[in-house]
């Protein structure tokens, strides 16, 4: 069956190369924003959950698979999104979350995770396996190709059986294997193409060792790394100069396109020259939560300006994470001041994990309804929100919080809709 992630591909062996985005988040306004987006362009959308975010113990959301699916779903409902236009992917799915653990383990419970995916209308699975166990010795690409096939295996014979329909594979990851670079490098390095060769040829042949022919045509995408990366408080802006050869790389091989991870914060060109140099598909998450934090700081500012009752929700915020700091603690390093900025302001947005802590929600709520109570200044709209004060002013957005919330995540979908040649009717 021709999917749209097909066209895409073929699009950057035949013609205009086109890109789709791919929102790896589990904020309900940010996929809520993705789906009106899709929406807008009546084009399908893209959302994708993590292995260590979504698994068959629940992940750090505490959903499984099919607990996700469901609650994607739901905000489809709600906003008039079509089911058959929406597009789930499963991210990183291998050992990485049980990693510690014997190879032996930690590959059974992966098994158990692609079948969770697969059997939850998953249709997009990145095989990654890049990651050492904790017992393995003589860890090498051939070892990283061999499980990726039986993780293969595994999504195959589970469509089969339940008669669920085929998935298309990404293969490789942006992080070399142990031994090689590692994400925390003063110099980004592009992956090199005989590298990418090499992911792809002993791919190729564990995949056909085991019989899997025909899954193997429907590998659509190898991820490597292009050289963009962001940090706390920097930003790896793509070169397309120094990705030349690896861009030449992917056009020789058929039905490939490249995936590109962590291509949150780069500049609307940027973007766009990645899509034109065949990372086709481009992955986003921090980004959106950045712009979803950014809308609530500034709305709260105002509401301590306008309501009698203010939520604090940025002390309940600060409050939560000091309480529970083991989804920053090892990120930030630095002095106090340094670690107290990061943990508000970080490009890494370690704050995302903490939105649905039951304080934080309730924080939320209280801000949201304060700011539906009153009529929110024009003037101090413009002072803190002023792309969306002046959609306001002109009668493009309402004056509400969803709408201004909402429409701050949307204006980062904008940059990759540009990158991807997608626009709205209207533009």
């Amino acid at each position: 069956m021709v999917t749209y992630l097909d066209f895409v591909v073929l699009s950057h062996h035949f013609g205009r190369p086109l890109g789709i985005t791919s929102v790896c988040s589990a904020h309900p306004y940010v996929i809520e924003a993705a789906l009106r987006n899709g929406q807008a362009l009546h084009t399908p959308v893209l959302i994708e959950a993590t292995c260590n975010q979504v698994n068959q113990y629940g992940g750090y959301t505490g959903m499984t698979p099919a607990d996700f699916v469901r609650y994607v779903e739901r905000i489809a409902e709600k906003v008039g999104f079509p089911r058959e236009h929406l597009l789930l992917g499963g991210d990183h799915l291998g050992p990485l979350v049980w990693a510690n653990e014997p190879a032996e383990s930690a590959m059974e419970k992966a098994r158990v995770l692609v079948k969770a995916y697969t059997e939850a209308g998953f249709r997009k699975i990145h095989l990654d396996c890049s990651m050492p166990c904790a017992d393995d010795r003589d860890f090498s690409p051939a070892v990283v190709a061999e499980r990726a096939a039986e993780l293969a295996q595994v999504v195959e014979s589970t469509c089969r059986t339940a008669g669920l329909p085929l998935p298309k594979y990404v293969i490789g990851t942006e992080v070399p294997p142990a031994g090689g670079a590692r994400a925390e490098a003063e110099i980004l390095r592009v992956t090199r193409p005989e590298d990418a060769a090499e992911t792809i040829a002993l791919t190729r042949a564990a995949f056909f060792k085991r019989g899997l022919e025909t899954a193997w045509e429907r590998v659509i995408a190898l991820v490597v790394q292009p050289g963009v990366e962001f940090g706390d408080h920097e930003i790896h802006v793509y070169c397309r100069e120094e990705a030349q050869a690896l861009s030449r790389f992917i056009e020789s091989q058929p039905g490939l396109v490249y995936e590109a991870h962590s291509t949150d914060y780069q500049p609307r060109d940027a973007l766009r020259a990645l899509v034109k140099d065949h990372f086709a598909i481009l992955k986003v998450g921090p980004a959106l939560t950045f712009a979803l934090r950014e809308a609530v700081f500034a709305l709260a500012t105002i509401e301590d300006w306008v309501c009698d009752s203010p939520s604090h929700i940025l002390e309940t915020l600060e409050a939560t994470m000091l309480a529970n700091p083991v989804y920053w603690q090892k990120y930030y390093s630095g002095d106090e001041r340094a670690r107290r900025v990061a943990r508000r302001y970080s490009f890494s947005d370690r704050i995302r994990y903490y939105w649905s802590a039951p304080a934080v929600e309730q924080a939320f709520e209280h801000l949201r309804a304060n700011l539906n109570r009153v009529s929110i200044p024009l003037a101090l709209l413009s002072q803190y929100l002023p792309e969306q004060y002046r959609k306001v002013r002109d009668g493009q957005l309402d004056n509400r919080f969803d709408a201004l919330v909402l429409d701050k995540i949307q204006s980062v979908l904008e940059d990759y809709n540009a990158a991807c040649g997608v626009k709205a009717e209207d533009e």
